[in-house]
């Protein structure tokens, strides 16, 4: 089976004093955790859309799917403490309702990246099909720089750098095994998803993203988002 989940678990806190998480607020007519849902939507193959969120958020989020999405297949589940436990929460919903088989499929995706496309979706969903991971990137545009102290240790070789956007997908059992194969210590170092498949040993694919593709973690980022509703209508 194939199933997408919609990590919508973060309070938000470099969004600034607003009065909810950020996958809530208003992007134009409508919340940024409902665009971004009805991406998904738009894809037949998928079995399940699961969206992860907070506990106190549980009944807001329900009313929202219940107003904006008329869809049997979107199921909201409450997150953990963290990212990896939201994420392990979504997988857990399956496991306890469909059970977990070897060829299943899970494409997670940021619910703060709203501009996601159906070539996107469509490209990782093709991918995990034959692959156990597959992440999103775009070309890093800007030199990187990397540094542990107030000093630079070393400049990588731009050609070489990549941008990590999301969906991240996974073969559902790999991802499982690889997860329960992590170190209290390396769980406590995962950025993303795809970490936790690299620091087991597994190779990850890359499928291309866009530059459209943003998260919106700050004010500046919803400006941005507001500009690329407003030209696109």
């Amino acid at each position: 089976m194939i199933y997408a989940q919609i990590l919508a678990g973060g309070k938000g806190t470099r969004m600034g004093h607003v009065p909810m998480p950020k996958q809530f607020l208003s992007l134009a007519d409508k919340p940024i955790l409902i665009h971004t849902i009805e991406k998904f939507v738009l894809e037949r193959r998928f079995d399940a859309i699961i969206v992860v969120c907070p506990i106190d958020w549980l009944s807001h989020t329900n009313e929202l799917i219940k107003k904006y999405i008329h869809d049997k297949r979107v199921q909201v589940v409450v997150g953990g403490s963290d990212r990896n436990d939201t994420l392990m929460k979504g997988i857990d919903f399956i496991r306890d309702h469909y059970g977990i088989h070897e060829d299943d499929i899970l494409i997670t995706h940021d619910a703060v990246r709203p501009f996601v496309t159906e070539r996107i979706i469509n490209d990782n969903i093709t991918a995990v099909l034959t692959k156990d991971a597959v992440d999103t990137v775009i070309p890093a545009t800007d030199t990187i720089i990397q540094s542990t102290t107030t000093t630079v240790d070393a400049i990588p070789v731009r050609s070489t750098m990549y941008q990590g956007q999301t969906p991240q997908s996974f073969k559902i059992s790999v991802l499982v095994k690889a997860y329960d194969s992590l170190t209290a210590d390396q769980k406590a170092s995962l950025t993303d998803a795809c970490k936790i498949v690299l620091l087991a040993g597994y190779p990850v694919s890359r499928v291309r993203g866009e530059a459209f593709n943003i998260k919106i973690t700050t004010p500046y980022d919803l400006r941005v988002a507001t500009a690329l509703i407003e030209e696109r209508s």
